[in-house]
């Protein structure tokens, strides 16, 4: 089990140098397929951070620190194990413009609550096709 989170932890330390070395004002990160459940809350003090794709790994919770990320624009975080949502803390991301949660179990109640009070567009699998956690 060691052995795979170091493994994880290299590959996300890679792809987060990776991205630092292009030296564009457009900060676009791919953390897809690292088996990580959280994010440092540093995370949310990237500047120019546009787009985050956490997709396929194994957050249960909206990362936090994506809330205070202010210029993030997308973030793609299909195929986790996330049920419930902050709908507060999305309906105050200013340049949000896309959330994608398909393949996550979010409860029907959720459902109906971020649909009026986010203004983005909120991907989501049909009902019948959602993953059970």
């Amino acid at each position: 089990m060691q052995r795979r989170m170091g493994e994880a932890v290299a590959r996300v330390a890679r792809r987060v140098n990776e991205t630092v070395e292009s030296q564009s004002d457009t900060l676009e990160l791919n953390l897809e397929g690292n088996l990580l459940h959280c994010l440092p809350q540093e995370l949310g003090s990237l500047l120019y951070l546009r787009t985050i794709n956490l997709a396929h790994n194994k957050f249960q919770h909206f990362p936090e620190p994506l809330a205070a990320a202010p210029a993030l624009e997308s973030i793609n975080l299909e195929g986790n194990e996330i049920a419930e949502v902050p709908t507060e803390a999305l309906a105050t991301m200013s340049s949000l413009r896309s959330l994608n949660l398909r393949a996550n179990p979010v409860c029907p109640a959720v459902r109906l609550l971020v649909r009026p009070l986010v203004p983005f567009e909120l991907l989501l699998s049909p009902e019948g096709n959602v993953p059970t956690a």
